[in-house]
């Protein structure tokens, strides 16, 4: 069952890209040449109504015609405004990558003029293009770094927009304890304000979040609460969300009746509205519903009209969920040949959602290059034709005609050329993006100091280094909690860990290194030194068990196998660097690691085992307790003395991402 994403991000995604300019729209005037303020805004507005009027080749022209007048005229902040503009019709157009361009150049300029509010509110909008493309990292860097300022400058209504968009983003990667996190830190701010509609929209998305985790109370709490705010402000699109939000929740529950009530309601607001998005989600929604009561014709019925809208408006998403339904409804009426049809539909459609951006954009480049091609060809054999034809019945005029053929052609070849320039340029823009995606993904690899070594000489140096810390951990009991599960099962929970455990080393500035099995291997202080490595490692380790602790309280309310982790580290001397030449991997070597691997099979499930040496090194650190456990014997290394950490409850940690 799928619920709109768009409920959580569509709302605040570009939300202030023209909140901040404070400029009132004009009435249409004939622009003159004279270079003054007054004219360039004239233009900049004029360009503003054909964007609002979705006439963004207009707008386009108009904001660049209002550049070059700013620009002579030296005001930054206005060239600034122009380059926000533009990127917003970009992005208004799909060009995401000259939207990401422009963007980047407004905030050059809003630096020239220490204009914060609008270098946020840009970073905002960045963060905004990036979430849209999947690229959850990026989002989130150029969220943290607008929140920053939002909060040197105060401005709360950004503050509350930006940590939505945040908690979005944590949603987004099942990490639903930082998602409900941010969502209270805006419901907070709102909450003060008269927003009706903001309040509305955080409850639907934490109610949301409160769905996936199962705790249906609060969700429906949250989310009847959100229905009577959308019916007090009348906001027809809301009601449609919280109304296929409050679908869901009761069909998690399996109460078909009061989720078919729901989805109903959902679809009939949605058909009066015209709205093609949730008609087909609905429709999709009430076909597994039905699926589910055994009423797999009616079932079939709903399906293929939420298909069918879906198709109108390009929603693959949710044409996979309609052929999922429309098979396992198929399946039940002994239908196999259709059943084996959408299945494989299903499939394609996967396959597809997975596809780059990119790739579709150089496909359709190629589709229009070839259609160029064709109408070149087209138009040769006409004139040849016309040239036959004259020749027979114009017999005197056989002189003029070739003329005017030759100009023809000429001008054909002319296009044809012009055309293939335009093509040219377009690929460059998609090889471009195309060599960002692989050093984005050589970075997701390796650490960005190795990957630039890597590319500059073909390989990379070992490096030796004198103190780094070591953490390793794994799954007690892995191979009898793993019989309990499917394969499919098993690797989702595996998955979700490790994601989770990704993004706080990420927080703590530490290095994954590999993960074998159900083991993970991170390490702090490499490729760069830092001072501050040994104490965020130690901290990394606990939130890890922290979220394995909430993870089984998850899982086991729902009756599902769940994993127990021992975690250990040590600190000391290590060799760093890559071996082989395919598949590169960043890997360290040393008695350091097989002594943090002994430290961490001798750990106790739900605590972070530290070693003497790093206990000494970090002994002074007033967040953390200590609990001296003796000494342990350890295979290989004989006895070695160790202590559990934990954090000090009488200190605030100030550390907050």
């Amino acid at each position: 069952m799928r619920t709109s994403i768009n409920t959580v991000f569509s709302i605040f995604l570009l939300l202030n890209v023209i909140s901040f300019f404070g400029q009132s729209k004009i009435e249409r005037k004939e622009i003159v040449t004279s270079k003054n303020s007054k004219d360039a805004d004239s233009i900049l507005n004029l360009g503003m109504k054909s964007q609002d009027a979705g006439n963004y080749a207009q707008s386009l022209l108009y904001f660049d015609k209002s550049l070059i007048l700013y620009n002579s005229l030296g005001k930054s902040r206005k060239v600034g405004d122009c380059y926000s503009y533009k990127a917003v019709t970009y992005y208004y157009q799909g060009d995401y990558s000259n939207a990401l361009i422009f963007f980047k150049k407004s905030t050059e300029e809003y630096k020239k003029t220490k204009y914060r509010k609008g270098i946020s509110s840009i970073l905002n909008n960045i963060g905004g293009v990036y979430y849209y493309l999947g690229n959850y990292l990026n989002a989130l860097n150029y969220y943290k770094q607008a929140i920053v300022i939002q909060e040197e400058l105060n401005d709360t209504k950004m503050i509350a927009a930006t940590s939505q968009n945040i908690g979005g983003i944590y949603s987004q990667v099942e990490d639903y304890t930082n998602a409900l996190k941010y969502y209270d830190r805006s419901y907070l701010i709102y909450k003060k304000s008269t927003d009706i509609k903001a309040i509305s929209q955080n409850l639907n998305a934490s109610g949301i979040v409160y769905v996936k985790l199962g705790n249906y109370t609060k969700a429906q709490k949250n989310l009847n609460q959100a229905l009577v705010n959308a019916d007090k402000i009348n906001d027809k699109q809301l009601k449609i969300e919280v109304l296929s939000s409050l679908g869901e929740l009761f069909f998690r529950q399996s109460n078909f009746e009061r989720a078919l009530y729901y989805y109903n309601l959902s679809l009939e607001y949605s058909t009066k509205i015209n709205s093609l998005q949730y008609i087909s989600i609905t429709e999709v929604a009430l076909g597994k519903i039905l699926n589910k009561l055994n009423k797999n014709k009616q079932a079939i019925t709903k399906c293929l009209k939420g298909y069918n809208n879906a198709e109108k408006i390009g929603a693959t998403s949710v044409k996979k969920d309609a052929c999922d339904c429309l098979y396992n409804a198929y399946k039940f009426t002994k239908n196999d040949k259709l059943a084996l049809y959408f299945y494989e539909k299903s499939i394609n459609f996967k396959d597809s959602l997975k596809s780059g951006e990119t790739s579709n954009k150089m496909m359709n480049m190629e589709f229009q290059h070839q259609q160029l091609l064709d109408s070149i060809s087209h138009v040769r054999k006409e004139h040849v034709i016309e040239t036959k034809h004259k020749e027979e019945v114009q017999k005197k005029e056989r002189q003029q005609n070739i003329i005017i053929i030759s100009l023809c052609f000429i001008v054909l070849i002319a296009l044809g050329l012009w055309n293939r320039l335009n093509y040219t340029r377009k690929s460059k823009i998609a090889l471009k993006i195309e060599k960002d995606l692989s050093d984005e993904l050589l970075l997701n690899i390796l650490p960005e100091e190795i990957a630039q070594e890597l590319k500059q000489k073909g390989f990379v140096n070992a490096r030796n280094f004198t103190l780094v810390s070591v953490l390793f951990s794994d799954f007690k009991c892995f191979t009898q909690t793993a019989e309990k599960m499917s394969p499919q099962n098993l690797v989702e929970e595996i998955n979700t860990c490790f994601k989770a455990f990704d993004l706080i080393t990420e927080k703590y500035n530490i290095e994954k290194i590999k993960t074998i099995g159900d083991s993970y291997m991170a390490a702090g202080g490499i490729p760069k030194p830092d001072k501050e490595s040994l104490k965020n490692i130690v901290l990394a380790g606990l939130e890890m068990q922290d979220f394995m602790a909430e993870r089984k309280i998850n899982n086991d309310a729902n009756n599902n196998p769940a994993f127990e982790m021992r975690l250990g580290i040590h600190a000391g001397p290590i060799v760093a660097g890559i071996v082989g030449v395919k598949k590169f991997q960043y890997d360290v070597w040393g008695d350091t690691v097989n002594t943090a691997s002994r430290i961490e099979s001798n750990g106790i499930v739900g605590k972070v085992n530290i070693s003497e040496s790093l206990y000494h090194l970090i002994k002074n650190e007033e967040c953390f307790r200590f609990e001296y456990r003796g000494s342990i014997q350890a295979k290989g290394k004989g006895e070695l003395k160790m202590y559990f950490v934990e954090r000090n409850p009488h200190i605030l940690n100030n550390l907050q991402y």
